[in-house]
């Protein structure tokens, strides 16, 4: 009864160690993240090898998207400020609904390849939309010296949700039609639609009085936040890899399976869901410098192993040298930018920095298309040019750092409450 007894008031204390908010958005996002990964991360696959579209155009594609994710970032992290953080989560989430329904359906009847990527382009477009109001309400619930906790919270429970999906998705791209994919993916959104309207309340109530471009402007006048943003620019290039290029790259080149990819997508996924928050529990108590190099220099390593190496097993070890890169800069960077951000513009900034995620992510995929096609028997070569980008970042990091006129916070020496509380 009395280590029972233990275990459940450190488990009641974890559970309120958050917001009941901050734990409906990480519910959101695992469903979210659990849906699109069934499906998305074989669209390539299927544009390359079913429709027969060069690793070049399916990188062109996937660098198009790069312009529609920026600007749903933009509008995105506006309207959170304007109209608070609920309305634009709502909207989005209400149309991925009909987005994944709607591509079944194309798969389905083979629609034309321009309907499909319309589609695709639309899919970015609302979840670039959504994440600026999740990353600043997630901001507003949280006191400053807990938000890389908050991060990792968040990302453990995304990040869940893509270990599962791929494992769903690679075991059912074997055994059924890949449209059916995408009819689960609008099952998910459906569910996450659902916990949005029974679950997450407002966290804004102060409206930013400032509107209009001039006041969007202003966010790209500050010089130290652009520095950083430019910086995490070139660790982002290196993990827009994860999906599009490493696909191809593992079935294509090295001939395993989809089913051995969704593996290898499958561990990231549950190597963060089980270490991401005590990691980010852990660099919370630390500078956010340590996060930030620490976590590019191990994600460059990471994708540089996939140059040399061959054997499965060996392909598991890179992948988790590069999620261990990732478990330490995706949070660090978001507390960052909370770090760095008035708390009436805090969703601007995120729709900002936000832009930066989503034309690395797609930038990347368009990079690694270039050098698939260019290295077709270099692989080293290849990983090699795609990894310079992360080791120069943490070079760059270091400097950025002390030629600031503040310091990056340490997580234990910070006590700022977080606003809007709700």
């Amino acid at each position: 009864m009395g280590p029972l007894t233990q275990v459940q008031q450190r488990t009641q204390g974890f559970v309120r160690r958050f917001d009941p908010g901050v734990w409906a958005l990480v519910g959101v996002q695992f469903i979210t993240a659990m849906g699109f990964s069934i499906s998305l991360p074989y669209l390539s696959l299927y544009l390359n090898q079913q429709r027969g579209l060069s690793m070049t155009l399916v990188g062109t594609i996937m660098m198009m998207s790069a312009v529609v994710a920026a600007l749903g970032r933009l509008a995105g992290g506006e309207l959170a400020d304007r109209l608070g953080r609920r309305p634009v989560l709502l909207a989005a989430v209400t149309m991925r609904v009909g987005l994944f329904v709607g591509m079944s359906l194309l798969l389905a009847l083979s629609g034309p390849i321009w309907s499909i990527v319309l589609v695709y382009l639309a899919v970015r477009f609302t979840g670039a939309f959504a994440m600026p109001a999740i990353s600043a309400m997630v901001a507003d619930l949280t006191p400053t010296e807990r938000r890389t906790e908050s991060y990792g919270l968040l990302r453990a429970g995304t990040n869940l949700g893509w270990g599962a999906g791929p494992a769903i998705g690679g075991y059912l791209a074997t055994a059924l039609p890949y449209y059916t994919l995408f009819a689960f993916t609008a099952g998910a959104s459906l569910l996450s639609l659902a916990l949005v309207l029974g679950a997450v309340r407002e966290s804004h109530h102060l409206r930013q009085a400032r509107e209009g471009l001039a006041a969007l402007a202003a966010t790209f006048r500050d010089g130290r936040f652009l520095a950083f943003v430019g910086l995490a620019l070139l660790v982002l290039l290196v993990g827009g890899q994860l999906v599009s290029t490493l696909s191809v790259f593992v079935v294509a080149r090295l001939g395993y399976s989809e089913a051995a990819f969704g593996g290898l997508l499958t561990l990231n996924g549950f190597l963060v869901a089980a270490l991401q928050y005590p990691i980010a529990r852990w660099a919370a108590k630390r500078s956010r410098l340590l996060g930030l190099v620490g976590g590019a220099l191990l994600y460059g390593a990471g994708y540089l192993l996939f140059g040399w190496l061959r054997a499965y097993p060996a392909l598991m070890g890179a992948m988790v040298v590069l999620t261990w890169g990732e478990m330490l800069f995706a949070p660090t960077s978001l507390a960052v930018v909370a770090d760095l951000t008035p708390p009436d513009r805090r969703g601007r900034y995120m729709g900002a920095f936000g832009l930066a995620e989503s034309f690395g992510w797609s930038a990347g995929a368009f990079l690694g298309g270039v050098l698939l096609d260019a290295f077709p028997h270099s692989p080293a070569a290849m990983w090699g040019i795609i990894t310079s980008l992360a080791f120069a970042a943490g070079l760059g990091f270091m400097a950025w750092h002390r030629n600031a006129r503040q310091p990056l916070p340490t997580g234990k020496h910070t006590s700022t409450p977080g606003t809007n509380r709700s």
